[in-house]
């Protein structure tokens, strides 16, 4: 990759391609829905406290890029997109796939087929390997196969629009006991719950906003 995200751009480029591909009546999304986007507790890791001017910060420096860009849908609201189908010709399933890794960090060719259903329908695992393949056979890879650690079957899959991943901190991580899976489990569906009332909330504030002005007009 020729260019290199921090963190926060890394977040709130995966939180625009999540919310495109999983509720695209709510895209492209204002301010406040991008912020709350980056900052939910469910499929995040890890999980962030974001401003809206940090996230004002990361999307200038998206647009720069010409990875993001204000949206002209004509609205009140500024809302924003981001462009890397267009830059990058990614097909919906590799814009799911990147977005996992985005959003979550490495993760297994298992993870990705599970976690990446929500976003596009993956038949089975070898249709995730064959979308990691195309990713990673580009001239410019898009992501990378990291070493396998020690104590673990398999091997995980980064993005690269961030840099290579420090393996020595991955290196660190133990496996959760099964309790702790369940329980996080629990935590992601109410965090989902939350996340879409949170989300509803939001685009009744934009509703609001839009009438205010509106009447503004007549006053």
């Amino acid at each position: 990759m020729e260019m290199t995200l921090d963190d926060i751009e890394v977040r709130v480029l995966g939180s625009l391609i999540e919310k495109e591909l999983t509720t695209p009546e709510y895209y492209p999304l204002s301010l406040n829905s991008l912020t709350n986007a980056c900052n939910q507790k469910s499929n995040r890791d890890p999980v962030m406290a974001l401003s809206e001017e940090e996230v004002v910060r990361a999307l200038d420096s998206l647009r720069f890029k010409q990875l993001a860009v204000l949206s002209a849908d004509g609205g009140r609201v500024p809302k924003y997109r981001h462009l890397l189908a267009e830059k990058m010709g990614l097909i919906p399933a590799e814009q799911a796939i990147i977005c996992e890794l985005l959003v979550r960090g490495p993760q297994t060719l298992g993870e990705l087929r599970t976690r990446g259903e929500r976003m596009h329908p993956f038949g089975d695992l070898a249709a995730v390997d064959e979308v990691l393949q195309e990713l990673m056979q580009r001239d410019k890879p898009l992501i990378s196969l990291l070493p396998r650690l020690p104590g673990r079957k398999e091997g995980r899959y980064a993005q690269l629009f961030s840099g290579m991943p420090d393996v020595t901190v991955e290196e660190q991580r133990t496996a959760p006991e099964a309790a702790r899976v369940r329980v996080a489990a629990e935590n992601d569906r109410i965090a989902r719950l939350e996340a879409e009332v949170t989300t509803l909330r939001n685009e009744m504030a934009d509703l609001r906003q839009l009438v205010d002005a509106f009447k503004k007009q007549f006053e």
